[in-house]
């Protein structure tokens, strides 16, 4: 067994630091001292955790001193203000916020795909996107066989794409529907969810795409070492609780048969094949959000030729369903910490 890390995880009362809590513990992460940092407000508070009663810790720029390993789960502007500090103390972050990603000097990680570029980590490691990771794990088997050059990509994102509150304000929405009352005020979304689609995810960034759709591409390209990777990509949110879904086009510079991509799907790590129109359930012949939740795997299926590409043979389509919490987020920053034993 590897030797104890003494793991922080900062934002740890949110959805993706508590799933965090609970990957370490599933997959047996040899952990010594585990500090979990939060809000002033929650400082104080505890949490149970493998036996464990552990205190919530303010987290200052000192609660970092003496951890080997901290998982960040925070926002932005917290994970901007403290990781480096992190960094100072001696720790090695894994961060999941959007701070770092494009840095030149952080790598940026799918374990799947790249876990060789965190040995050229200097302190800083981040965590992709949620729907970039969820499109890039059953991409990367297919692009070793051709080489992708182009990708089309709709995603429909689930309600934890915007954390517990967007979970909770889904949830009381369905619920007031459902005993006829008014829905309460939209907080985490633009508009009401429930019942509906809203066809835009961040701010808007570049000729008319989000900030949200411009990360598939600009992340895609560092991931996979290819700088001249074009993405054509549509970011929803849709009402579902848990689980982000994507319908992907891929161009390749070779031909690639469909034998050989279902095949390089079914025997990919992190990827589950479920592509059989004939199956009598109808979880048994495509992927769907309700069943790839709580669960680590990203579901593929419905993999067919592009037939709008002149050469049907450089083109396939497929749709893919994983667990925006748990491999979109919390498990992905799991196994790149397991890359650090």
């Amino acid at each position: 067994m590897a030797d104890e890390k003494n793991v922080a995880i900062l934002g740890a009362t949110g959805a993706v630091g508590t799933q965090m809590l609970q990957c370490l513990a599933e997959r047996d992460f040899p952990v010594g001292e585990l500090r979990l940092l939060a809000s002033a407000r929650s400082a104080g508070k505890e949490v149970e955790w493998c036996g464990r009663q552990i205190e919530l810790v303010e987290a200052t720029p000192e609660a970092f001193e003496g951890m080997d390993i901290v998982l960040g789960a925070a926002g932005d502007d917290v994970a901007k203000q403290l990781l480096p500090e992190a960094v100072r103390r001696g720790a090695t972050v894994v961060d999941n916020s959007h701070a770092f990603r494009l840095d030149e000097d952080v790598p940026l990680v799918i374990p799947e795909i790249n876990a060789e570029d965190v040995s050229w980590n200097h302190g800083l490691i981040a965590n992709p996107n949620c729907a970039t990771i969820i499109g890039l794990v059953p991409t990367w088997p297919l692009h070793k066989l051709g080489h992708v050059s182009r990708m089309v990509v709709s995603t429909y994102q689930a309600a934890s794409g915007a954390g517990a509150p967007g979970m909770a304000e889904l949830e009381a929405e369905i619920c007031a529907m459902g005993r006829g009352e008014k829905l309460p005020e939209p907080r985490a979304f633009a508009d009401q969810l429930a019942s509906n689609l809203i066809p835009q995810i961040g701010s808007e960034k570049f000729e008319g795409y989000t900030s949200e759709e411009m990360k598939m591409q600009n992340e895609g390209r560092k991931i996979m070492h290819e700088p001249g990777l074009r993405v054509n990509c549509t970011c929803v949110r849709v009402p579902v609780l848990r689980s982000h879904s994507e319908s992907i086009t891929l161009e390749f510079d070779e031909p690639v048969s469909l034998d050989d991509a279902r095949e390089a799907l079914a025997s990919a790590p992190g990827v589950r094949l479920v592509d059989d129109l004939a199956a009598e359930n109808a979880r048994d012949r495509f992927p769907m959000p309700l069943y790839t939740s709580d669960q680590d795997l990203v579901w593929v299926g419905r993999v067919r030729r592009d037939i709008s590409n002149p050469d049907e043979a450089r083109g396939i389509t497929f749709w893919c369903c994983g667990d925006q919490i748990r491999k979109g987020a919390a498990t992905n920053a799991v196994q790149i910490a397991e890359l650090l034993l």
